[in-house]
């Protein structure tokens, strides 16, 4: 918690970005002092519920099983790893049991490939909880952009000194930019330009145009400026605003690929992968998808366009489905119980398996339909 906590102080892109990563973690240790209890807001008592249901299922577990959920948690707080695995299975856990099944932990108690066994009026279905980040869907990483702006920040910051005015930089990565090396390129390529003063710079790999900031009532220190530009460039772009002390001075940078985020396709294709491995075939299957890494905008945007429902449903035709009764998509917005639209109203997306004999059996619709 130390290192997190030094990670997310950092004045930087990183360092917010490492804050929202690890918000989980940093809630939890805030709220292990007893007098935060008393501000603590309705996420943050969501949190702590599911701390407790974890305590309470340890205290259930002989020692050689408690000693696998140590495990989790150990994983769960090492490196760039997060707990919210783990509390992804206590929220589809306390979603089975609301709507009247009983929940048997056998991955924990039995080692078995799946996570769950939900049993409702004498019919059973194995539930595998994944999480998936929505990096992998995205052709420009959010993590490798915000190492980029820390790297030009302090070019920007010396530039706009003996430049005074408004620019916009935008940049197309027909390549994307998902590597280090990529990013270290992207920087060169940057300062390359603002030194020599130049207004474009074109490649295989990045196109850059240098531009006056026209916006229309955007003000010079950038009040508003950031819901302007999401508007303009829309929930694909990476945007990053650079201001001079005083107001004087502003310095956008916009970033967008050369072809669309694909997130949906990135959750079906992690589907085929755990399908064929996690599931034992003796029982219908659900496969409980969290999709991490997406910010309220972007994860209202893949239900409204029904980009989730259309991948779920191709998938589910494929031969790799014929186990799965149903697909489930959350994301942290139903674990920390915030209010739709932002949030699915149920606490996940369901997708019924239309080929699957069971998906249309009355014990297991709460689980594998949605509601209205």
């Amino acid at each position: 918690m130390n290192e997190i906590s030094q990670r997310a102080r950092q004045a930087s892109q990183t360092g917010r970005a490492a804050q929202q990563r690890h918000a989980l973690e940093l809630a939890l240790a805030r709220l292990a002092d007893p007098t935060a209890m008393a501000r603590a807001n309705q996420a943050e008592r969501r949190i702590i519920g599911f701390a407790r249901e974890a305590v309470a299922l340890a205290e259930t577990l002989p020692s050689p099983r408690r000693n696998r959920l140590r495990e989790q948690l150990e994983v769960g707080l090492t490196g760039e790893a997060t707990l919210v695995p783990l509390f992804h299975l206590l929220h589809t856990a306390a979603l089975a049991r609301t709507r009247g099944f009983t929940v048997d932990y056998t991955g924990l108690t039995d080692e078995t490939p799946h996570d769950l066994v939900i049993t409702r009026q004498g019919v059973s279905a194995e539930v595998v909880c994944e999480t998936v980040s929505a990096e992998e869907g995205r052709p420009v990483h959010r993590g490798d952009w915000c190492q980029l702006v820390d790297r030009v920040n302090p070019d920007l910051q010396t530039w706009l000194a003996a430049h005074p005015g408004r620019y916009l930089l935008k940049m197309t990565l027909p390549a994307g930019m998902a590597t280090d090396e990529q990013v270290s390129e992207l920087h060169r390529k940057i300062a390359g330009l603002l030194q020599a003063e130049r207004r474009q710079d074109s490649s295989a790999d990045a196109i850059l145009k240098l531009d006056p900031l026209v916006l229309a009532g955007a003000q010079a220190a950038g009040q508003g400026l950031p819901a302007q530009l999401r508007a303009q460039f829309g929930d694909e772009a990476h945007l990053a605003v650079t201001a001079m002390p005083g107001g004087g001075s502003v310095f956008v940078m916009a970033a967008r690929a050369g072809q669309e985020n694909s997130i949906a396709a990135a959750v079906a294709r992690r589907c085929g992968l755990v399908a064929p491995s996690r599931l034992s075939g003796e029982n219908p299957g659900i496969l409980a998808m969290l999709v991490e890494d997406v910010d309220r905008a972007e994860w209202r945007g893949l239900r409204e366009r029904l980009e989730l429902e259309g991948a779920a449903r191709r998938w589910m035709t494929d031969p790799a489905a014929r186990h799965v009764v149903a697909v489930t998509c959350a994301s942290r917005m139903e674990l920390f119980g915030v209010a739709p639209p932002d949030a699915a109203p149920d606490g996940e997306l369901r997708f019924r398996n239309p080929g699957h004999p069971a998906g249309k059996h009355p014990a297991l619709a709460p689980a594998v339909v949605s509601s209205p």
